[in-house]
């Protein structure tokens, strides 16, 4: 120990590392004492150190032979030993070259093995009878495998039966053994298909086995855990969306489909290869089976795939369609991180089909079919609101159906409600486009016709009279007619509302009533007493 201590460089407390067993095996130390003929070094345990070794210094950037001199529970002091290779003269000059080359190969041979110890992925080299020469401390570590056994170079059935006893699979016990074979025969065929192995703890290894020119293996053991667990619940994802029922959609931010489930492949009737095949949107709203917006000119369609394109780009809005047979589409769309898009498809049909029938219960009469007293004077109303603005003319008809009460009692209520129905279409066919009517009574009806000054307003009037009267009804194998009797009237500034202007056309068909029914009155304002006497 003095021989060792004496000489020193004052050179003290560096990293170093202990390298035996052809590089197979590391220890890391500090070197306390060093000297041109040998060192103290300080370890974690001195226990089982060989009597030849490697010392690498990190800072001198190579290693030095040394022979063990003495050791004690953590420190041990050795020698450098020389080189005990002849000299080169005593050699041919290509023998000497030779030698030289294979010194520089063991070097690299043993800087490399201990490089592969120090990575994170888990590294066997296999020979070609599968028997291992070389695992590193990764792979020790991620399968529990002791020094002893993985210093003896076991061959790679020993090390899966060691995966199997020490129950790392997640497999049942009857699964084993066909498991282990299968592993055997992956590596022993050289198959180069990476292998997700899933352990008892939740991790996942992945496997690859790399073929080597000597006929042997390198296999690598990765931790794939977090990317498996993430590819796990994105499948369970998809899985999700391909049973919903509404239609989905996943755009790029180049608008290429990154996904289409079943409901949106059904609706674009393209195949599961064809949706592989990510088609830009452009293209499948360009198909002929689209969507396009509800009761959109023929002449538009083609022009409106570009428009629904520019729309999608835009980015968040909801959008109503229409397909060719018909059904009504709701498309919501959703930006997503990275610039892409969601698009949702859900059909609304039903959903529209109620709504228009509950507006037409609303609305509308149920007997008849034309609006009901409500919706008309709400028509009325925003009617009278243009006129009170523009000062347009605007008139009002009110009809009667003549002695209504004398059909009930002769031939039925369902005669008098037909009589109410041939009525209402005399109505609807002798009224003009913008005109509006409504069943505001029993048997009384009231039309409302905008931009129509009184004169106008008796010729819609007269020719729904003398359809009415032309009809003809059958009851009880009998044939007969009714009549109508017919008040008009028209805005003018002095009326304080709608109702006004109704009252007046009120007051004239009681006034045709009272000529004898059948006839069409028209409403004039009465003169002042005074005036009159006058």
């Amino acid at each position: 120990m003095s021989d060792i201590e004496s000489g020193t460089h004052d050179r003290a407390f560096l990293a170093g590392k202990l390298i035996f067993n052809f590089g197979g095996s590391s220890i890391d130390c500090v070197v306390r004492r060093l000297s041109e003929r040998g060192a103290t070094l300080e370890l974690a345990s001195a226990l089982g150190i060989p009597e030849h070794f490697q010392l690498l210094i990190p800072s001198e950037g190579r290693q030095r032979p040394c022979k063990r001199v003495w050791q004690s529970d953590r420190q041990l002091g050795l020698t450098f030993v020389a080189d005990k290779a002849e000299p080169e003269q005593d050699f041919p000059p290509a023998a000497a070259e030779r030698r030289r080359g294979d010194s520089t190969l063991r070097r690299l041979m043993l800087a490399l093995r201990a490089a592969l110890d120090h990575v994170p992925i888990g590294i066997v080299l296999l020979d070609s009878t599968l028997k291992s020469e070389f695992i590193n401390r990764a792979f020790r570590q991620m399968w529990a495998l002791p020094d002893d056994v993985a210093d003896r170079n076991p061959p790679f059935v020993e090390l899966m039966y060691h995966g199997r006893d020490t129950s790392a699979y997640e497999l049942s016990s009857p699964d084993l053994d066909a498991y282990v074979a299968e592993r055997i025969s992956h590596v022993r065929a050289g198959d180069q298909t990476p292998l997700d192995l899933r352990r008892t703890n939740g991790e996942v290894i992945r496997l690859q086995c790399t073929p080597l020119p000597d006929g042997g293996r390198m296999l690598g053991y990765t931790y794939v855990t977090d990317i498996v667990r993430y590819a796990d619940e994105l499948e369970v994802l998809k899985d999700a969306l391909e049973h919903v029922q509404d239609g989905v959609l996943l755009l790029d931010a180049d608008l290429n489909a990154r996904f289409l489930n079943g409901r949106m492949r059904n609706f674009w009737e393209i195949t599961a290869d064809e949706a592989a095949r990510h088609p830009s949107y452009a293209s499948l709203v360009s198909r002929d089976r689209r969507a396009v917006a509800p009761n959109l000119p023929p002449k538009e369609i083609q022009s409106f795939s570009v428009k629904r394109v520019a729309e999608v780009k835009s980015g968040d809005h909801v959008r109503d369609l229409q397909t060719p047979d018909g059904r009504r589409i709701r498309a919501h769309c959703t930006t997503l991180v990275g610039g892409g898009r969601m698009l949702t498809y859900c059909d609304i049909s039903d959903l529209i089909r109620n709504a228009e029938k509950l507006e037409k219960l609303a609305t509308c009469d149920p007997l008849t079919g034309l609006y009901n007293r409500r919706h008309f004077l709400a028509c009325a109303e925003a009617e009278w609101s243009r006129f009170q603005r523009y000062y347009r003319p605007v008139s009002v008809l009110m009809l009667d159906i003549d002695h209504f009460k004398s059909v009930n009692d002769r031939y039925g209520h369902a005669v008098g409600d037909e009589a109410i129905c041939a009525a209402a279409q005399a109505c609807l066919a002798g009224k003009r486009k913008p005109d509006v009517v409504g069943r505001v009574g029993g048997e009384e009806f009231a039309i409302l016709l905008p931009e129509t000054a009184l004169p106008r307003a008796a010729v819609v009037a007269e020719r729904i009279r003398r359809m009415i009267a032309d009809h003809t009804l059958t009851a009880h194998h009998a044939n007969f007619k009714v009549t109508a009797s017919i008040g008009i009237a028209e805005a003018s500034a002095s009326m304080s509302g709608f109702d006004a202007l109704m009252r007046a056309a009120d007051e004239a068909l009681y006034q045709a009533k009272a000529n004898g029914r059948n006839c069409v009155v028209r409403w004039s304002p009465a003169f002042p007493e005074k005036l009159a006497a006058e």
